[in-house]
């Protein structure tokens, strides 16, 4: 089959690579019909190389149709249409049943002290081969696909896989007290779409970023936005005169590690990226720094009080954080990436009655499998308006 494969910082390539197959009881085998690409697979591009191998399959966000199931797989069956979550969990452990499926002991990474295993997402969450691919092997199959209708397009259905759970969990984390107000830092796909269920659960909306087309988005689905670039000086004091001089009840950070600014941890990035993969390993693991300005705006931001949901992706070790700041704000902080299943239930009524969150226009680009590479790049360097691409073997 054709995957998109990793060969290095900044380049990825389709390779034609074996057929996954069944190998236990409880497999399934989907041949993918949507896939996508994340912001986070662009830490893989750039940041993380040094937890990957050459010719690892990407991929986290898929969806299918399910060709083959091992013999105790017994409530899905060929012919199924599923969106696959991009954790891997079982189902039944003790975190699975506190709908924390992004700990599931069962798939726990504990060779790297991680949580569950990912698709498509370097070796500290499992080197599971992803779905940036033709078919896809998909394990703990009683309980990891959801299993979505026919008759509306993939477009409705594959963000279940990821980002629609992502903000709904963003958003519930940010604790908003009704009718309260939001600040969203960052307006890719995560922010752009925690924007759109913080709006339909009816809060005050400030996004923020320095995208034009990305600004232009959210501001079409009727939040206020602010460009960084006008404000990069005096956002939180701008914010502030916004929401009667205290700041916002509640932020959400949708940027994380790739943040604008810092320019110290952006070198320490960059030099990182300069050593050789074991050393920088262990750099990453043991003083891995981060570049925190996305998360000090929303520290300095949200009012006292408040609270700050983290759901964009960091990475370091030896962050330095204002712990004076954060505790005489009495500031709450919840992070983590989104449990899935936890959200389904309250996520698919969106989609099967109606589209109140626009889910089907969400993406700007849809291009063929063999186009990864270019739409890799596209996506890093933000060209063409690119806030959401999606693949299609």
């Amino acid at each position: 089959m054709k995957a998109v494969a990793w060969h290095g910082k900044r380049d990825v390539r389709v390779d034609t690579v074996p057929d996954p197959r069944i190998e236990n009881p409880t497999d399934a085998i989907v041949r993918i019909t949507t896939t996508a690409i994340c912001g986070s697979d662009l830490h893989l591009y750039e940041v993380l190389g040094p937890f990957m191998g050459e010719g690892d399959i990407l991929g986290h966000e898929p969806m299918g149709i399910v060709e083959d199931v091992g013999s105790a797989v017994t409530n899905l069956a060929p012919g199924d249409r599923v969106v696959m979550p991009f954790q891997i969990s079982c189902g039944h452990c003790f975190m699975c049943e506190q709908d924390l499926q992004t700990q599931c002991e069962t798939t726990q990474v504990r060779e790297h002290g991680m949580g569950a295993m990912l698709f498509g997402y370097t070796k500290l969450y499992g080197a599971v081969p992803g779905g940036q691919a033709e078919y896809l092997r998909v394990p703990y199959a009683n309980y990891n696909p959801i299993t979505v209708p026919e008759g509306p397009p993939d477009e409705r259905f594959v963000y279940l896989s990821d980002v629609l759970p992502t903000a709904w969990q963003a958003v519930e984390y940010a604790g908003i007290p009704a009718g309260g107000s939001v600040v969203v830092l960052g307006l890719g796909p995560i922010g752009d779409m925690s924007c759109r269920v913080a709006l339909h659960h009816g809060h005050r909306v400030i996004g923020v970023d320095l995208v034009p087309e990305r600004i232009e988005r959210v501001r079409a689905r009727g939040a206020e936005v602010l460009d960084l670039r006008e404000h990069d000086a005096d956002l939180a004091e701008v914010i502030r005169d916004m929401t009667d001089g205290r700041g916002p009840d509640s932020v959400i950070d949708a940027v994380g590690m790739e943040a604008h600014g810092a320019p110290i941890a952006k070198l320490a990035h960059q030099a990182t990226g300069l050593l050789p993969d074991a050393i920088a390993e262990r750099f990453m693991q043991k003083a891995g720094v981060d570049r925190l300005h996305a998360l000090h705006l929303a520290i300095d931001i949200v009012r006292r009080g408040g609270t700050i949901s983290l759901i964009g992706v960091y990475g370091g070790m030896a962050d330095p954080l204002p712990m004076l700041t954060i505790f005489d704000k009495q500031i709450q902080l919840r992070m983590g990436q989104a449990n899935v299943r936890r959200w389904v239930d309250d996520i698919m009524p969106l989609l099967t009655d109606g589209d109140p969150l626009g889910v089907e226009g969400f993406h700007t680009h849809k291009l063929a499998l063999d186009e990864a590479p270019d739409a890799y790049e596209m996506f890093q360097k933000k060209r063409d308006g690119a806030v959401k691409v999606l693949l299609a073997p």
